[in-house]
């Protein structure tokens, strides 16, 4: 069997117009669709019925991929539940008789602006008056109290958002220049691992 495309679904915009700009670069052609719920309550309060109609209809070719932030859950429960969602939908969450996982689910821990922080260079290229790398980027996943909120502290410092952080555009000029292999975010480096192993 031949892995042909990803079904990927994601909490917000954000998340999504990020993703649509790397993971051309880990997957290569592949072909993938991104389905985004605008936040992360109805995400959940959605995602059981969608998995669901996975199982009536996913083919063996394709794959689902679920990223979902973090914030303030416990990741391992977080991935858990959503694992024992899948499971109770029919969908395979690891490799049995029946053949591979038909589901992967990955953190952003603790948001997507985490990966950012992984790859700073990426921030510079797309913002080119963002101050040194902050101590954020030596452990991006450690943020605490907000990560999107110390990136755009982050980011006014050095003259950016000075309104407010916009995620959406911040997500199309950074992720373009994002290099999935230079990138420090352990979170990062294991939605890639999942993507390339797959």
């Amino acid at each position: 069997m031949v892995l042909r495309h990803f079904e990927i679904l994601v909490e917000e915009p954000s998340m999504e117009a990020a993703l649509r700009a790397v993971l051309p670069k880990m997957i290569g052609e592949m072909s993938f669709k991104i389905t985004q719920y605008t936040d992360k309550r109805t995400f959940l309060e959605r995602l059981p019925n969608r998995l669901r109609g996975y199982a009536r209809s996913l083919p063996s070719s394709h794959r689902i991929i679920v990223v979902i932030d973090r914030d303030n859950d416990d990741c391992h429960e977080l991935k858990s539940w959503i694992e024992t969602m899948a499971r109770n939908a029919g969908l395979r969450i690891s490799e049995d008789q029946r053949g591979p996982a038909q589901i992967i689910v990955r953190i952003a821990i603790e948001e997507l602006e985490a990966w950012y922080f992984g790859d700073w260079e990426a921030v510079r290229a797309a913002y080119p008056k963002a101050n040194k790398p902050p101590q954020h980027c030596r452990a991006p996943d450690a943020v605490q109290g907000g990560t999107w909120e110390a990136f755009e502290r982050s980011m006014r410092k050095s003259g950016y958002f000075s309104s407010g952080l916009r995620k959406i555009e911040a997500a199309t000029k950074i992720a373009p220049h994002i290099d999935p292999a230079r990138n420090t975010s352990p979170s990062f480096q294991a939605l890639r691992r999942a993507m390339t192993r797959v």
